[in-house]
């Protein structure tokens, strides 16, 4: 079993960023664009604290999914979550259950992981070296 998983680890690096980036960039499309409708995110500005957010999410999302500048656009994702929590959750309760701030927390780790862990074999940086 062992092996097995460890064959097919640097796939599911792959795999995990795209998914990442995917999230994100989900995330930027609902506060940018108004897609879906989401009752939270329909007074976003693109100037706003909010619209910076989404149009990092938008475009560092997106460089996630395709595994273009991988580390980079992680750390600079990793160091937003991190900021989103810490100004938009943690001043409603300690408790992530409670301050709605659990994905905030995951989208932050896993964005530091994938700085460290970098793109997998599966991307555009693995084409580029």
């Amino acid at each position: 079993m062992d092996r097995i998983a460890a064959r097919s680890q640097p796939y599911v690096l792959s795999l995990f960023r795209f998914v990442t980036g995917l999230l994100l960039f989900h995330y930027g499309v609902a506060k940018l664009f108004k897609y879906p409708p989401v009752e939270i995110f329909e007074d976003v500005t693109p100037l706003s604290l909010w619209g910076v957010a989404g149009m990092l999410e938008l475009t560092l999302g997106g460089l996630l999914m395709l595994g273009l500048f991988t580390r980079p656009a992680a750390f600079v994702l990793s160091g937003e979550m991190a900021f989103a929590y810490f100004i938009e959750h943690l001043p409603h309760s300690f408790f992530p259950i409670v301050n709605d701030g659990a994905l905030a927390i995951v989208l932050c780790f896993a964005c530091l992981f994938l700085a460290t862990a970098g793109a997998g074999p599966i991307s555009v940086d693995a084409l580029r070296r």
